[in-house]
């Protein structure tokens, strides 16, 4: 690696058998649906690979948006947009519980004071001590 280059832009070369073009659709309600054309490095579409789809949708939490996106199997634009919905579900849900496993190991983490407990077992006073450190 190259003198002041770390791990994250040592290799910013593009792939130009990996190109895809990249088109937004959008209903303005409840997210977008990304189609990735593959094409060659004219631009060209490239009919050897499979366009792909994506979605993405947006859950309003406490702490903001959250972005959601997921893969749509699909042939098609209309087909795309026909399992959006069912799919948003199944993101949205996998998300959560996520989520919700993440909160749990954060709240099951031990918090252990410092220097352990004083003489006779009780907690306080003992210089030193006290101090809570997070594993």
């Amino acid at each position: 690696m190259a003198q002041g280059q770390d791990a994250r832009t040592a290799d910013l070369s593009m792939d130009p058998a990996g190109l895809y073009l990249e088109e937004v659709f959008t209903d303005r309600r409840v997210g977008t649906i990304r189609r990735l054309t593959p094409v060659n490095a004219q631009g060209e579409p490239d009919r050897a690979k499979p366009v792909t789809y994506t979605g993405e949708t947006q859950v309003v939490t406490p702490m903001g948006a959250l972005p959601i996106a997921f893969e749509i199997d699909a042939a098609s634009l209309e087909e795309a947009a026909k399992k959006f919905g069912e799919l948003a579900k199944e993101a949205i849900e996998r998300t959560v519980k996520e989520l919700q496993e993440m909160r749990r190991q954060a709240a099951s983490s031990l918090v252990i004071p410092q220097g352990g407990l004083p003489p006779g077992g009780m907690p306080g006073g003992v210089p030193g001590g006290g101090k809570i450190q997070m594993p």
